[in-house]
């Protein structure tokens, strides 16, 4: 029996000032991590000191290229001003973040929260007819 490895998931730290220069800057430094089959990246934010609409624009272009190849980007220890700054953007949303990087990286080794919820109910009631009894 073969066994098939993991893909490794690669932890980028974003720099202090993510602007329009450090955000060129650093898409070019995480693009070839972007272009595996299926990305699974980290972006440790714990040195982010500024974060401005151009770096909002760099993580939403690192989030859809990883998309774009079934993968997926997770944030990591974002200081409380930049959390901000995502949440007043609405885009916190579209990221899953946790408090460190090794949080983060193991959540892609572990199964969706949801995965072991119960089947949902229906929205409607069921008449007495219907139900097993």
């Amino acid at each position: 029996m073969e066994m098939i490895s993991a893909r490794p998931v690669v932890v980028k730290h974003l720099p202090e000032n993510l602007s329009v220069q450090h955000g060129r800057i650093f898409f070019l430094e995480v693009e070839p991590s972007l272009k595996a089959d299926r990305p699974r990246l980290v972006l440790d934010c714990s040195k982010v000191r500024q974060l401005d609409s151009a770096g909002i624009q760099v993580l939403l272009h690192c989030l859809e290229e990883a998309m774009k190849r079934n993968g997926d980007i997770k944030l990591a220890a974002v200081p409380p001003a930049a959390a901000e700054i995502l949440e007043l953007t609405k885009v916190d949303s579209l990221f899953e973040t946790f408090d460190n990087s090794a949080d983060a990286v193991n959540s892609f080794y572990q199964f969706p929260a949801h995965a072991f919820q119960p089947a949902l109910q229906p929205d409607y009631p069921i008449s007495a007819s219907e139900s097993i009894a």
